[in-house]
């Protein structure tokens, strides 16, 4: 027999106190304290006299491979590390009107399409509601199941039912059970429903898509233990007023993390991109100062992307302004300190702007090197070297390290038709050497040590 105690819970966190506070001590957060009635079971007297579960040796296991469902969305399929691995429960998040719903129906009928039987839960819109979405995906005959329903008890017993491969939920902050006693959406509601869906997902086999909505910070809502609970955590991003999108993973059992796949909305939907880079440089201006093309990796992806940079003077006085889009500003603000003392150029009394197009957020030091050269060329107006990639990490004293991976960044380059790439030094003479010295058939290769060795080369 439970018995109900009152419970304040933090709504970023899932911090538990036993009276409310104004400041959540778990995370900091103010005002995220709610009242939360949990019922909790009372001790098993008998419980230390039930047996010990089964034990099994690891070198008795018998491998076997797991047959993964294709969605038939490539680039969906590359971000869940091949496909859906059945009895996986994956979160998908991402900011209102980005396109969550759009792309789990688009892989539903898809689903269907291919033989599966597919269920659509819809906790926020009606079922004429998915059927106008349909229409406008050009899939309107599509023998998909569809249930508009928040009750967790009823859609449990709707999949116990109709015993579908994939369920989708949209969105779990709908979903409730009555006997909680609390408001849907609700630190409580949302732990335990999930809870229940990956213990439906791992008995029956079937697998889950689950969407989430985000905070104002771009974060999933609720506690972190909801990420921390489910097998793949999946955030869809990009700007609405521009036409592409890009679903990435944050955490994956089965797969690569920090996967991308490139979308771009179209008037049936979300539609793949096949070449990101060719999208991405497809407006790259020609001999203009402080424009590079960076070579990133993006999970087991490479992706070419310009990196721009604006250097004015500051005419208003006061501290200049510094502003980084798709960058990190620590790391941008460390790079113009690396210029200015390595390598002499005055930039205290000028505005720097820098900016990655297309809206590609940058965040590993390999594209240092490109930001560095960028401003130098923006400063100096002079343009680089026609053609060329630039790639490295600059250190505080202004030294260029070597990057990972190099091997798939060179590829991508000459794919797209690039002659000329600047590297570190210490790349040629790794593990790549060898691989390198192929490519020199293709790309003219330069390598580097310094940030003032690449000024010097790199610069018309």
């Amino acid at each position: 027999m439970g018995r109900e105690k009152i419970v304040y819970v933090c709504s970023e966190c899932g911090y538990e106190a036993y009276k409310w506070v104004g400041r959540c001590p778990g995370c900091g957060g103010w005002t995220t304290m709610a009242e939360e009635r949990v019922s909790r079971a009372t001790p098993d007297k008998a419980a230390g006299a039930r047996p010990p579960g089964e034990l099994t040796s690891l070198n008795e296991i018998e491998p076997h491979a797991v047959m993964r469902l294709s969605t038939d969305i490539a680039e969906l399929d590359r971000v869940l590390g091949g496909g859906i691995v059945p009895g996986s429960v994956i979160l998908v998040g991402g900011d209102p009107g980005i396109g969550k719903s759009t792309l789990l129906l688009q892989a539903a009928i898809k689903l269907v399409s291919g033989g599966c039987c597919v269920l659509y839960v819809a906790g926020e819109e009606s079922l004429e509601q998915i059927k106008m979405r349909a229409d406008r995906l050009c899939q309107p005959g599509v023998p998909l199941l569809v249930l508009a329903e928040t009750e967790y008890d009823r859609i449990a017993a709707a999949i116990a039912k109709n015993s579908p491969g994939v369920v989708v939920i949209d969105s779990i902050q709908t979903i409730m059970k009555s006997e909680l006693g609390s408001v849907p959406g609700s630190v409580v509601q949302v732990r335990e429903i999930t809870a229940s869906l990956v213990q439906l997902a791992k008995t029956r086999g079937t697998s889950f898509f689950i969407v989430g909505h985000v905070t104002k910070e771009g974060t999933l809502a609720g506690p972190r233990l909801l990420e921390h609970m489910v097998d793949c955590v999946l955030y869809f991003e990009g700007d609405r007023y521009q036409s592409f999108r890009i679903l990435r993973s944050v955490k994956n059992r089965f797969g690569a993390t920090n996967e991308i796949g490139i979308f771009s909305m179209g008037p049936c939907g979300l539609d793949e991109v096949q070449n990101p880079s060719a999208y991405f440089l497809n407006q790259r201006p020609q001999n203009m100062a402080g424009s590079t093309v960076v070579p990133i990796m993006e999970g087991t992806r490479p992706l070419l992307v310009e990196i721009q940079a604006l250097v004015t003077p500051s005419y208003f006085g006061g501290v200049p302004r510094r502003t980084a889009t798709g960058l990190d500003y620590n790391r941008v603000a460390i790079i113009i300190a690396v210029l200015e003392k390595r390598s002499g150029l005055q930039l205290a009394n000028c505005d720097i702007f820098t900016n990655v197009a297309g809206g590609v957020k940058i965040m590993e030091p390999a594209a240092d090197l490109g930001v560095g050269l960028s401003i130098a060329s923006s400063f100096r107006d002079r343009p680089l070297l026609q053609e060329t990639m630039i790639v490295g990490e600059i250190g505080l004293t202004g030294e260029v390290r070597p990057v990972n991976r190099i091997e798939e960044r060179l590829r991508e380059g000459a794919k797209m038709g690039f002659t000329r790439c600047i590297l570190p030094q210490a790349n040629l003479s790794g593990n790549s050497g060898s691989y390198i010295k192929e490519m020199e058939k293709e790309l003219k290769i330069t390598g580097i040590s310094t940030l003032a060795e690449a000024l010097d080369i790199a610069l018309i």
